[in-house]
């Protein structure tokens, strides 16, 4: 019993369960790491507030401010990290986890398990990043009244 569409191959049996098995279980896992994490910068932020007129007068007022926007930035991160990893876990529903949106090949193992909510496969990301180097150094070139990039 095989069932394959364009956006989503799957073949029903075992060894596809296992795999979905194993790859629900590693972004959950990654998640909760992620979430706890998360809660753990939040809670020394908060926690930390009523302390920084202290640490202000010891260190300076741009000091602190420049480690509590650090702080800011990385809980930032980390969030961005767990809405990723919630859209890859629909995908993973869906069955579209771990295929490429650009070219619908299947996502390298090594490639998801060091980025987990990757969408694309290596060389479909590596061709959209030199694209958006490419536009950039146009941009540059056009927004120059000589036509060429000047460089300070």
């Amino acid at each position: 019993m095989k069932t394959e569409t364009k956006r989503n191959r799957t073949i029903t049996g075992t060894r596809v369960d296992a795999r979905y098995a194993e790859l629900k279980q590693m972004l959950v896992s990654r998640q909760r790491t992620l979430l706890e994490e998360l809660h753990g910068r939040i809670r020394n932020v908060r926690d930390e507030g009523p302390r920084q007129d202290h640490a202000a007068i010891a260190l300076g007022d741009s000091e602190v401010d420049s480690q509590d926007d650090l702080e800011f930035m990385l809980i930032q991160m980390k969030s961005e990290i767990a809405k990723k990893i919630d859209e890859a876990l629909a995908r993973l529903e869906a069955g579209s986890y771990g295929l490429c949106s650009e070219c619908d090949e299947p996502i390298a193992q090594p490639r998801l398990l060091a980025l987990p909510f990757a969408v694309r496969c290596k060389d479909c990301e590596e061709a959209i990043e030199i694209a958006q180097q490419f536009e950039r150094a146009r941009a540059r070139r056009a927004s120059s009244p000589l036509g060429f990039e000047i460089r300070g």
